[in-house]
């Protein structure tokens, strides 16, 4: 799938748009074929390591989307084909997330 990928702390323009997996539902998890995400001020902050939370690197940020349930994991409340909207601690920016 198509993500956008931080590296390094940078600005959301020095990004880069890059494939890597689609990620797998774990326990209770969903996986959204995303729909829209938003870039806030918080993906702003996180993707110049300026939040108090500073993902590993390599990450894809945005923490808002909406979009279809395409998978889910054992014990997840959603079904496949639900449409959603929500927050998630970073993966929005990309094709999926959970």
């Amino acid at each position: 799938m198509k993500a956008w990928v931080v590296k390094k702390w940078c600005t959301p323009d020095e990004m880069s748009f890059e494939d890597i997996a689609v990620p797998q539902p774990g326990k209770g998890q969903a996986l959204v074929k995303v729909d829209a995400a938003a870039l806030n001020f918080l993906d702003t902050l996180m993707i110049q390591g300026m939040y108090q939370v500073k993902p590993p690197f390599p990450f894809t940020p945005g923490v808002e989307f909406s979009g279809t349930v395409e998978a889910v994991g054992e014990g997840s409340a959603f079904k496949k084909g639900d449409r959603v909207c929500g927050t998630t601690e970073n993966g929005a920016f990309a094709e999926y997330c959970l």
